[in-house]
């Protein structure tokens, strides 16, 4: 029998309002195949306008509305891949604009290539355009292997890097080595690299496909943006993730290096170049991460229970 999967789209979202029911219409608009949709919710709370809609999709059956309380993208990531029930279970932003029929894009390519662990499609930002850029394979090792690949290319590609706005995964082989790891908190930056790095480790393959597109709007309210600028913060939940995959990922030495190097290039930016007087308020964070990221470390990482009950969700299997 040939395999015919189905796609579920998942969407986290934090304080976002009518940029969410927007990206939830053009989905619904650009799918040619019935999806559906869960949008893990975790935004406090909606104004009255907002959650009247969302409430209204959700009792039509156009998505599942799903509330979460404590706010984290993995965990959010991890919930719905446990409440799909579908083959592949797709995951976007909660601020875009779909360019093609992503469900179709992504199936496609699990169709041609059944040994596939994930897929991640072309992302835009909105200071690019579309690149026939070809993959940067051999020329990062290590701990920078595919960090620096250009996700607005055209061109299909195997890589070993992914990102969360546009990627869709092969549900029950993302489930067999956990999920997503709870352990990138705030920012959670580089968590997907670093699941990217557990899929690889694995045996699986990842491949990026310049024609499943979309744009990031990259909206200035919600998100990440709930802990502040970066730049002038001494929050440690900016950077924390970015110190713990090095020490996941790396040896000890290689690890303290790139943290060191990595804590240095935060500072040395064109902002505090001209703005001096962020710098220690920027290191302190820096350094406040760093010691976190070590103490979440030595905890070890937090995945998916693989003895999880039936029906039970992610925030209650870590």
């Amino acid at each position: 029998m040939s395999w015919n999967p189905s796609v579920t789209i998942v969407i986290p979202t934090l304080g976002r309002g009518q940029v969410l029911l927007n990206t939830i219409r053009m989905l619904k608009e650009a799918c040619v195949e019935k999806t559906v949709i869960l949008v893990i919710d975790q935004t406090p709370k909606h104004e009255p306008a907002i959650e009247k809609q969302l409430r209204e999709l959700n009792e039509a059956g156009t998505i599942q509305w799903i509330i979460r309380t404590v706010p984290s993208i993995t965990a959010a990531m991890n919930d719905g891949l446990l409440r799909a029930t579908s083959e592949l279970v797709l995951f976007v932003d909660d601020d875009i604009e779909p360019l093609t029929d992503l469900v179709s894009c992504h199936r496609a390519a699990f169709l041609n290539d059944e040994g596939l662990w994930a897929t991640v499609g072309k992302i835009i930002q909105p200071w690019q355009k579309s690149e026939d850029v070809p993959p940067r394979v051999g020329l990062l090792r290590g701990l920078r292997k595919d960090m620096d690949f250009r996700f607005n290319s055209t061109r299909n590609s195997e890589v070993e890097n992914t990102m969360a706005g546009n990627l869709c995964v092969h549900r029950e082989r993302v489930l067999a080595i956990g999920g997503f790891d709870n352990n990138f908190i705030g920012s959670a930056i580089q968590f997907e690299t670093d699941f990217a790095r557990r899929v690889v480790r694995a045996g699986g393959r990842i491949q990026f496909l310049g024609s499943a597109g979309l744009n990031h709007l990259a909206a200035g309210k919600g998100g990440t943006r709930q802990h502040g600028s970066h730049l002038t913060c001494g929050n440690a939940m900016h950077s924390v993730g970015g110190y713990y995959y090095a020490f996941r990922n790396a040896g000890a030495s290689e690890a303290w290096w790139y943290s060191i190097k990595r804590m240095f290039r935060q500072i040395r930016t064109k902002f505090h170049l001209t703005h001096p007087w962020w710098i220690p308020v920027k290191l302190t964070g820096e350094l406040r991460a760093l010691m976190l990221a070590r103490k979440l470390y030595r905890q070890g990482p937090r995945l998916i229970a693989e003895n999880r009950p039936e029906g039970v969700s992610a925030e209650e299997t870590i």
